[in-house]
């Protein structure tokens, strides 16, 4: 199998009036030596979105305008980190130096970007966490990875929905959540409103736990005349049951 290579720019120049000419993307790839798919996906990534035209120059500028921003990082300068490192130092967080980043440098910088490297600085024995506003009490725990907590498989999407419950024409569609107190452990209350009515049923939780919910929208369900065929919830793992 031959390595993948991409479009160049002299590529591109010559693709514009192959396919000015008729030929499909196909014909196009025998022609340049190319796999077909390599050139159909170069036409829709880098037509113009307006007319779907594809231009050369153009393709090529939406090209390496994606790939600087791959590589955002690099772009950061030593006296870039040394600036959001003092930033820090006075308790400024995260988000607060990428908003003011983005102002006054016009230098785009993710939050999650200064997180890694404020986690990186602590790894080699530094102290830029202790300045985080939860520095003792982190609100979930950073890996390599982003959290996959409440993530459940083979659920089924919104798009689902039947059409009497997306265009609320027919009664029997709930939506349900909960609310919580001022405590993350603590008591909260399920919701549950119908889509059409607006009828909403409210019970007490007390703890937001799947067996605590289910428990509580049978007694719910049972207290109300209407029979309901769907109930849509968030993501959150107190549904997962």
């Amino acid at each position: 199998m031959m390595p993948y290579r991409q479009i160049t720019e002299g590529e591109r120049y010559a693709m514009h009036p192959l396919r000015m000419q008729g030929l499909c993307p196909a014909e196009i790839a025998r022609v340049l030596g190319r796999h077909r798919r390599t050139i159909t996906r170069e036409f829709e990534r880098n037509s113009k979105p307006c007319n779907g035209y594809y231009q050369p120059a153009s393709a090529h500028t939406y090209t390496v305008t994606r790939r600087s921003h791959s590589r955002r990082n690099t772009r950061f300068t030593v006296e870039d980190w040394a600036r959001i490192d003092a930033l820090l130092c006075l308790d400024w967080s995260p988000e607060q130096i990428a908003g003011r980043y983005a102002l006054e440098y016009g230098l785009s910088i993710s939050h999650e970007t200064i997180y890694r490297h404020i986690w990186w600085d602590k790894k080699q024995g530094g102290a830029l966490h202790v300045h985080l506003r939860r520095a003792n009490k982190p609100f979930r725990k950073r890996y390599a990875h982003y959290d996959s907590r409440g993530k459940l498989s083979g659920k089924r999407p919104i798009a689902s929905r039947p059409a009497g419950a997306e265009h609320r024409s027919r009664l029997g569609h709930w939506e349900g959540d909960t609310v919580l107190g001022d405590s993350q452990g603590g008591a909260c209350i399920l919701t549950l409103v119908d889509r059409k009515s607006r009828l909403t049923l409210i019970g007490k939780l007390g703890r937001r736990t799947g067996a605590e919910v289910n428990a509580r929208a049978r007694r719910l369900i049972r207290a109300q005349p209407h029979p309901v065929h769907t109930i849509t919830f968030d993501n959150g793992t107190e549904f997962h049951g």
